[in-house]
């Protein structure tokens, strides 16, 4: 189990993130169609404005069961080992059971 505390900033990044997404892609825009260089630094500065954690770089995706950070499958938001345990128990209609 992740630490609590790096689950709830990765929540933060997350609300960040949403909040100035129009900002950051209407900058990207206009930087694309300016074509005056001073313009451009100018529209540049108002793309680093927002908060570091809002870019969505930053954004990481965890385990939806533990957080953890590490070997999630996008289809199922769950981590290798805890997609294996609900496979193995028949939680997961459609998955196919290996042994590995």
């Amino acid at each position: 189990m992740a630490r609590k505390s790096l689950i709830q900033r990765e929540k933060k990044r997350k609300k960040l993130e949403q909040k100035y997404h129009l900002i950051r892609g209407s900058s990207k825009k206009e930087i694309s169609k300016v074509r005056s260089l001073s313009e451009k630094l100018e529209i540049h500065g108002k793309l680093q404005a927002p908060p570091r954690n809002s870019a969505p770089t930053r954004l990481h995706r965890r385990c939806f069961s533990t957080g953890r950070p590490r070997a999630n499958y996008r289809d199922f938001g769950l981590a290798g080992h805890i997609l294996r345990e609900m496979v193995h128990a028949c939680f997961l209609p459609g998955a196919t059971r290996s042994s590995w």
